[in-house]
This record gives C-alpha cells, sequence and structure tokens, in this order.
C-alpha cells in the first residue's frame, strides 16, 4: 500500500476542486509503490516556479513522492474518467496509467495539475499494466519543456524517476514516471464522457467546473454553456496556429488528447518537420495520414465540434436549436485559426503591418519550400539574418522574384528595418527540438545512462530565439536516409 506521508518543506499546498465532482468523473485510488525508485531528471526551474523545495523533492523521501510510493499531506489521488474519438472512432477511456495526485496551489495563487504518468494500473486500464518506459517519459520531457521556451502552451514535466521495474512491450525496458504539470486535465473527452455516460447532472457540474476554472473572466451572457464552447474554440484556434508556425506535428489529435484549458498535451508520436510538407506524417499507426501537419487546423474544428455534440442538452432544451447555436459558433473557429496564423506568418517574415495581398506573399513561399525541400525552420532563419544561400532556394528564378516583392513589401512600412529584423528574430527560432537530436540523447541516455547529451540538447533548447553561438550544431539538418522518421505512441 502506498504510504500518505507529510513532507511539509517540499512546499506542496493541494486543493482538490476537481475531486469535489460527481464521483462518476473519476476513481479514487492511490499509486502502486514501486521496487527502486531512483531520480533520472529534475526540472529545479519548474519547481521554483510552483514553490516547491527542489532540495527536498531530490532527496529520498521527495523522490518516494514522485515515484508514488508516498502521498503528500493534502493529496487526494485520482483516475479520471474520460472518453474519445481515436482516429475518427468513439471509445470510452480514461488514466489508464496515469493518476493525479492533486491540484497544487503556486504562490502566485495559480492552481495546476500534479499527475504522476506511469504510476501503475486503474479501473481504466483496459488489460494494460499501467506503467511506463523510461524512453518515452524523457521524450515527453524534452519535448514539452521546448514547446515551453517556444512561448506554446503546455503541459510541463517536474520530474522522471525510474522505478527500478521493467516494463515490458515488444521488449524489456526500463520502467520510469513521469511528474507531468498542467492548468488542468479535463479534456474535450471528459465532456464525452460525462454527457454518454452520466445522467446530466455530471455534464452540467462539469461545465460549470471548467468555465469556473478555465473562464472565470468570459462573458456568458444569456448562455454561459455556449460561451464555455465560444472561449474553448479561441484557445484551440490560436494553440493550432503556433504549432503550425514552428512546425509541430502532434501525431495523435484525438479527443482525448485536447486539453480545454489550450494547453498541448499528450506527447505520444509527436515531432517537428524539417523539409516543409503538409503531408508529413510521423505517427507509425496513421496510416491514413489523419493527422498529418497540414490537417491539424480541420482536425481541431472536428473536435470541437465533438465537444459542441457533447454541450447539446445543455445550450438549449430544443435540440434543433442547440444544434443552430453550436454551428454558428463552430462557423468562426476557421477565421480565428487564420487570423492568428496569418498575424504569426507576418511576424515571422518581418512585417509589422497588414497589406491585402500579404497571405499570397506567404502562400507563395510555403510552395516553393514545398516543391524545392527546403527545411522550415532554417529558411525562416536565413530570411531572418539575410542569408539567401541557406534557405537552399536561392539559385531559383522563382525565389529571386518572390525575394523582391518580399523586400518591396517590407519597404512599405512605416517601421524601421531593425524593428523588423527584431520582430523575425523573436518569431523565428534558431533551434527547435530536431527528431535526430532528440533520439541521440534518448539512445545516450536509456541506453548509456550518460544524461550529457539530453543536458546538452535541453540547454540550447531552453532560450530559442537567443540565436547563439552554442546552438549551431542543433541547426544541422539530419544525415540523408531512405527510411523516414517514424514515431510510437509510447507515452
Amino acid at each position: 500500500m502506498t504510504e500518505h506521508h507529510e513532507i511539509i518543506e517540499a512546499g506542496w499546498n493541494f486543493d482538490n476542486s476537481y475531486a469535489r465532482l460527481p464521483e462518476a468523473l473519476f476513481t479514487r485510488l492511490d499509486p502502486t509503490p514501486v521496487r527502486l525508485p531512483k531520480l533520472s531528471r529534475f526540472n529545479e526551474a519548474l519547481a521554483a516556479t510552483l514553490g516547491l523545495d527542489a532540495q527536498a523533492l531530490q532527496s529520498k523521501e521527495g523522490v518516494a513522492v514522485l515515484a508514488g510510493n508516498r502521498v503528500p499531506e493534502g493529496a487526494s489521488p485520482l483516475a479520471q474518467a474520460y472518453a474519445g474519438h481515436q482516429y475518427g472512432y468513439f471509445t470510452m477511456l480514461g488514466d489508464g496509467r496515469a493518476l493525479l495526485l492533486g491540484e497544487h496551489i503556486t504562490p502566485s495563487g495559480d492552481r495546476v495539475d500534479i499527475q504522476l504518468k506511469g504510476s501503475g494500473p486503474t479501473p481504466y486500464s483496459r488489460r494494460g499494466d499501467g506503467r511506463a518506459a523510461l524512453g518515452p517519459m524523457l521524450r515527453e520531457y524534452i519535448i514539452s519543456e521546448a514547446m515551453h521556451a517556444l512561448g506554446i502552451p503546455t503541459t510541463r514535466s517536474l520530474a522522471v524517476v525510474t522505478t527500478g521495474e521493467p516494463v515490458f512491450r515488444e521488449t524489456e525496458l526500463q520502467g520510469a514516471i513521469l511528474t507531468r504539470v498542467a492548468a488542468s486535465h479535463i479534456r474535450v473527452g471528459t465532456f464525452q464522457f460525462a454527457a454518454s455516460a452520466g445522467n446530466g447532472e455530471e455534464l452540467r457540474a462539469l461545465a460549470d467546473y471548467t468555465l469556473q476554472r478555465h473562464f472565470p473572466d468570459a462573458d456568458t451572457g444569456e448562455n454561459r454553456y455556449l460561451a464555455l464552447l465560444r472561449e474553448v474554440s479561441k484557445r484551440q484556434a490560436e494553440l493550432i496556429a503556433k504549432w503550425q508556425l514552428v512546425g509541430f506535428v502532434h501525431g495523435v489529435m484525438n479527443t482525448d488528447n485536447m486539453a480545454l484549458s489550450g494547453e498541448t498535451i499528450d506527447y505520444g508520436p509527436c515531432a517537428f518537420i524539417d523539409a516543409y510538407d503538409p503531408a508529413t506524417v510521423f505517427s507509425s499507426i496513421d496510416s491514413q495520414g489523419r493527422y498529418a501537419f497540414g490537417n491539424q487546423p480541420s482536425i481541431a474544428a472536428w473536435n470541437l465540434a465533438r465537444l459542441a455534440e457533447a454541450l447539446l442538452p445543455l445550450l438549449h432544451s430544443d435540440e434543433d436549436q442547440a444544434i443552430q447555436l453550436a454551428e454558428a459558433e463552430l462557423s468562426h473557429f476557421a477565421e480565428l485559426f487564420q487570423r492568428h496564423w496569418l498575424s504569426g506568418m507576418r511576424a515571422k517574415l518581418g512585417l509589422l503591418n497588414e497589406e491585402p495581398d500579404d497571405e499570397a506573399l506567404i502562400e507563395d513561399l510555403l510552395n516553393m519550400m514545398q516543391k524545392h525541400r527546403a527545411d522550415y525552420t532554417n529558411t525562416f532563419r536565413a530570411l531572418t539574418f539575410d542569408k539567401l544561400e541557406e534557405t537552399g532556394m536561392s539559385g531559383s528564378p522563382e525565389f529571386i522574384e518572390w525575394h523582391k516583392k518580399w523586400q518591396a513589401r517590407r519597404g512599405r512600412q512605416q517601421e524601421s528595418e531593425a524593428a523588423s529584423h527584431q520582430l523575425m528574430k523573436s518569431s523565428n527560432p534558431a533551434v527547435i527540438p530536431r527528431n535526430h537530436r532528440v533520439e541521440e540523447a534518448l539512445d545516450a541516455a536509456v541506453d548509456e545512462g550518460d544524461y550529457s547529451v539530453m543536458e546538452r540538447l535541453l540547454d540550447a533548447l531552453s532560450s530559442p530565439y537567443e540565436h547563439s553561438g552554442k546552438q549551431a550544431e542543433y541547426c544541422s539538418l539530419p544525415d540523408p536516409s531512405s527510411r523516414r522518421y517514424r514515431t510510437y505512441c509510447g507515452t
């Protein structure tokens, strides 16, 4: 049995509001203890932000908490129930290998979920072992922290602990537990579960709770639940635009992987594009390209439609009226996304004002990049520093013509060239977590116990807009290979 133990000096400050919702939405459960927990990676900067004592959490007692062997005072562990459209097919789901320890209140008053991922089986495990492997947990640590540094809303990674126990997938692997920090773990799938499995009380309670927790300042007007759909749509439009602007491919945009808070959640088969191509898919199981890079905005809209379906009983007592209200609200998503994306692309090209032909200028560049298989990140970095030879398109007549148009467009704005350059520097990262660099770091850590490669990578990724010399080696592309890069749903 997991030991309940108070570690006052660690600074935990739990207040578990989700545990006060109808109990159909979760199952109370303690983590399953592990044999020999050992700290693999700890995020001291995040701990400081959370108001936690890093030294205490890295002690033997602190690691016991991060491994699920001890439950700190005030925590109320539970596994959340949810559903999800997985690759378009509806399934009843839940936290099959994760437990919400509780909600920690930070010194600034923010409420964040503290979740252990890989903490043992739950009633939702569906014959799974409830455990996780070290490689995927380190992968989520790297990518989530890189996303945070890029300025993209995301869950964060506080720690990775090895368990001293094997997990069995295709082969025997090292077991590990990730401590994940999130604004919440309320998903589109949580609402789908409440709508499908409850009696109406759960759905209304969940909707009221989500409004209070994430959208307390929303203008609810006469229909608070329509306001909820509106606010979630706004955040998703902004989030997906930010993904597209840095070339991030989530890889598994099931409805259970869309957080209503507007954070990126669940780093399974995710990756970043090298050569620009909207059809890019990395996931080994996405054979139809449902979640390809270019499809992400439309999939987000599809997921929001599933949220709207779950909310219909709350939107209006007459179903036809409810559908009309939902459709009218959802019709704004494409415009919202396009506005955020276009604004971000203008910034990437140093455009500080708006002209009607900007979108065509941007699309012409992207089409050329696709044709020439130009690297997405490095092309915009090369434009930032006027190193046209590094775009891979500099000798092309169509690129020369495009460059003239772009220079003329920048010349028409009142702002200075210096201001335009600074905007580009702050909008175009020098480094992203290149897939081959991530794999290199994981191989060293998992196979050899060498975390120095991962440490150097994390250091370079921590300030992606710095454009410093230390980042140069992380800008290079992988060696040409006949094999396509593949990712797997290991997290």
